[in-house]
């Protein structure tokens, strides 16, 4: 399987998610993007699983699923 992205960070502000994809960071709001990890405590942001193809992030402790489609697109529309 060919990866699609490499995740290299994954960090959390108070209402923000900040991600290090393809060596550029992009920082979102919680709002924009996750309802569930907007309202998650800092133990269920902090377990996530990203995907081998480096498609997607699982929070497994709160049953969230993100692409990073999704976020890459929600990025370019701010």
């Amino acid at each position: 399987m060919i990866a699609t992205h490499t995740i290299q960070d994954i960090s959390f502000g108070q209402n923000s998610i900040s991600l290090s994809i393809d060596g550029k960071v992009i920082e979102l709001s919680l709002d924009k993007v996750s309802k569930k990890l907007k309202s998650a405590t800092e133990l269920q942001r902090k377990f996530y699983k990203i995907s081998p193809s480096g498609y997607g992030i699982h929070w497994p402790l709160i049953d969230e699923d993100l692409s990073v489609n999704a976020i890459l697109k929600i990025a370019r529309q701010d």
